[in-house]
């Protein structure tokens, strides 16, 4: 003869080991979840932060070097010219640049650049903060000797210096 007290004593043990289980795994899951959500509002899972600093130009073109700087607020890039022909009324500019700025026109102006000559842009960009990433699309418009006016897109992603 079966015992109906034991029998559901048996599975009352059971019921109860298998709820204390889940709710310790439970409990551990949401102190992790807890803690990854604290790294992300602080900003530590932040992927920007961990993009390499770059200038991608069109092919032709040569970014020599690039820097933000907060102390001055100025955004400097060297650019060479490798197309092979003079250019002239040069222009460069950024934007949809995160970091602060929406949008960047560098001077000087209108410059002529020679086949393998290379010229200093800079740039006014305020809102800058030390260890902030800038990322933008450099937009360069030139027309060559024969009249023929051209368009360029590439890409800067640089930290912010001192």
């Amino acid at each position: 003869m079966v015992d109906k007290k034991s029998s559901r004593g048996d599975f009352m043990k059971k019921g109860q080991a298998a709820m204390e289980f889940l709710m310790t795994y439970g409990w551990a899951l949401l102190v992790v979840l807890i803690a990854i959500a604290a790294l992300a509002f602080f900003g530590v899972l932040n992927p920007s932060r961990f993009l390499p600093n770059s200038c991608n130009l069109a092919p032709g073109f040569g970014c020599v070097d690039f820097k933000a700087d907060d102390s001055d607020d100025l955004v400097t890039i060297i650019l060479q010219n490798g197309l092979g022909d003079t250019l002239n009324n040069v222009r460069l500019s950024l934007t949809s640049a995160q970091g602060g700025c929406a949008s960047v026109a560098f001077n000087p102006p209108n410059t002529q650049l020679l086949d393998g000559s290379q010229t200093t842009f800079t740039g006014a960009c305020s809102g800058l903060a030390i260890g902030s990433k800038l990322k933008g699309d450099l937009i360069i418009t030139y027309t060559t000797s024969s009249g023929v006016s051209h368009s360029k897109v590439g890409l800067l992603v640089t930290g912010v210096e001192a």
